[in-house]
């Protein structure tokens, strides 16, 4: 039984006075996954069902430079065009989620064209059919958090913390987080969050609903995942990307047209399995 630890209010510890690197393990990717393809920052791994994208920047506290972006970009089309991927886990490295934006780099790559290396980024998360989880450990800065509005499921450590400073940098929150946020933590909250651009503890964020479930350590953390996903991992890949897509759609906005989409779907998927048991039942 993984021991889940107390959210009870605490104080806000600001991402820079975060633990040494070598203070907390590593999440670990599902047992028996094999690297696919990595590039210097950005590791991926695949074990059956699940695709695993971990930051590996420890040293800049995973902070996102343009060609991280170009391969998270990668990383996620590819597990959404594999059909055996029912899962993608995103988690950090060293202690870290990830700073967020590498600002440096930032400057010298300003993101401007619409196939930009983080707008390709978002577009892949947005589109994503599998179901995605993050194993948060750490600071969670910038896009760190509104990447998590995005997520199925979210896990994080009791010494994670959160922020969004872009107003603060003299930018606008991306990933779409003025419209989710709101919608998650409501106006007023979701107003504070990002005008101020104050860091928020673990206990926080899963109040507000941000985070699924606090851990009391990176132990702790890395056997809830691995929990997690391989439970998911076990089950009908199709089921669980229609019951993903069905949670987000927003055309079906009344209990009839829901019931009518529902429908179709429950129809298609029977229909689908008849066709699959007539094949097998075929001789030869």
């Amino acid at each position: 039984m993984v021991k889940l630890c107390r959210v009870e209010p605490a104080g806000v510890t600001p991402p820079e006075t975060t633990a040494p690197e070598s203070a907390a393990p590593e999440s670990a990717a599902p047992e028996g996954a094999r690297p696919e393809a990595a590039t210097s920052d950005v590791e991926v791994r695949t074990a059956p069902g699940v695709r695993t994208v971990r930051l590996t920047r420890p040293a800049k506290r995973n902070a996102i430079t343009s060609a991280m972006y170009a391969a998270l970009a990668d990383a996620f089309a590819s597990a959404d065009a594999d059909d055996d991927v029912r899962v993608v886990l995103l988690t950090g490295s060293g202690g870290s989620f990830t700073a967020g934006n590498d600002l440096a780099d930032m400057a010298a790559n300003p993101p401007l064209g619409d196939d930009a290396p983080p707008l390709r980024f978002l577009d892949a998360l947005a589109a994503l059919r599998p179901v995605l989880v993050a194993a948060v450990d750490g600071p969670a800065i910038g896009v760190g958090t509104t990447v998590l509005l995005h997520c199925d499921l979210v896990y994080a450590t009791a010494r994670s913390t959160f922020r969004l400073p872009f107003v603060n940098l003299g930018l606008v929150p991306e990933a779409a987080s003025t419209l989710l946020l709101p919608r998650l933590v409501g106006a007023q909250r979701a107003a504070e969050l990002t005008l101020f651009g104050e860091p928020f503890d673990a206990a926080q964020a899963h109040r507000l609903g941000l985070v699924t479930a606090v851990t009391e350590d990176g132990a702790a953390l890395d056997a809830l995942v691995e929990d997690r996903v391989q439970a998911l991992a076990g089950k009908p890949g199709v089921a669980l990307r229609e019951t993903k897509r069905l949670l987000r759609n927003e055309s079906a906005t009344t209990v009839a047209a829901r019931l009518d989409l529902d429908r179709r779907v429950m129809q298609q998927l029977i229909e689908d399995q008849q066709r699959a048991g007539a094949r097998r039942a075929k001789p030869g």
